[in-house]
């Protein structure tokens, strides 16, 4: 089997969870030649007893090969791609393989990711307004997680200063969450780049998104949070963009507003304040 195909098979089978597949996807960029069988697949990877049970009754079955052979027709990239990410590679888990609709061109472009409360109202908008524009003007693409509130305004404001945006979803490519992005998600689908690690049909499950995030974290050079409470979700993106060495922004707010105490919290701890749009080409390799 070409390798390819073969990592998608090793992502799309029950039983290589993220660890493995990111072990299997290292361990053949670093031996492309190689052409490992199932039980050195499973070594590679440390499957436990339980998930190599599960793997060894999927892995010739009927119904993984069908899997495979529907999920062969999509656009695809692997690890040991030359236009797989090498941000992303560095990152903790790569996925072994991404979905993708769009241009991937522009992951080789100067990267920010962009997230925020789903909350976020005036004031994120207000911001995005006011940095955007000079960001699409520096050639840099801002990705976000086409969530509500804060995802969505960032790929929106993108749209309208005629840039670029990447979005990496948590559900299958043919699912749209929230419903009331599917028109948004065709559009940047159309003239930017959707990336995920799902297979079609996957839905919205609770354990994707923080799984999701790893990928906005490692994909980019730098990273800023435009609201967030204190216990946000974006606070955990960015501590794994942290922990990937990416620069951190905070858009910082009033003390007194809960959807700035995580930005604010984060400042604190050593992130830099995006005060101007400055500050963020400052952390982004602009030529």
């Amino acid at each position: 089997m070409e390798t390819r195909l073969l990592l998608l098979k090793v992502q799309l089978c029950p039983g290589f969870g993220r660890a493995a597949c990111s072990k299997i996807g290292a361990y053949y960029y670093q031996h492309p030649q190689s052409a490992l069988n199932f039980a050195q697949l499973v070594e590679i990877g440390q499957l436990t007893p339980g998930n190599q049970k599960h793997a060894v009754q999927a892995w010739s079955s009927a119904a993984l090969a069908k899997n495979l052979a529907w999920h062969s027709q999509l656009n695809f990239l692997t690890y040991i791609d030359s236009a797989y990410p090498v941000y992303l590679r560095e990152s903790y888990q790569p996925p072994l393989v991404l979905f993708y609709q769009g241009h991937l061109a522009l992951l080789k472009q100067p990267i920010l990711t962009v997230v925020g409360a789903r909350q976020a109202g005036s004031y994120t908008q207000a911001v995005l307004n006011q940095f955007i524009p000079s960001l699409v003007s520096a050639g840099v693409v801002i990705a976000s997680g086409l969530a509500a509130g804060a995802d969505r305004m960032a790929h929106l404001t993108t749209l309208a200063a005629k840039g670029q945006t990447i979005a990496v979803i948590g559900t299958g490519l043919n699912r749209y969450y929230p419903a009331a992005n599917q028109a948004l998600q065709a559009r940047i689908a159309s003239v930017g780049l959707v990336l995920s690690e799902y297979p079609l049909n996957s839905p919205p499950q609770r354990h994707h998104f923080p799984e999701r995030n790893r990928i906005l974290a490692g994909l980019c050079q730098a990273l800023c949070v435009t609201e967030a409470r204190q216990h946000s979700g974006s606070l955990i993106t960015a501590n794994l963009a942290l922990q990937a060495n990416r620069n951190v922004l905070a858009v910082p707010g009033a003390i007194t507003r809960p959807l700035s105490t995580g930005c604010n919290q984060l400042i604190a701890a050593g992130a830099r304040p995006a005060l101007t749009v400055q500050d963020l080409l400052e952390e982004l390799p602009i030529r």
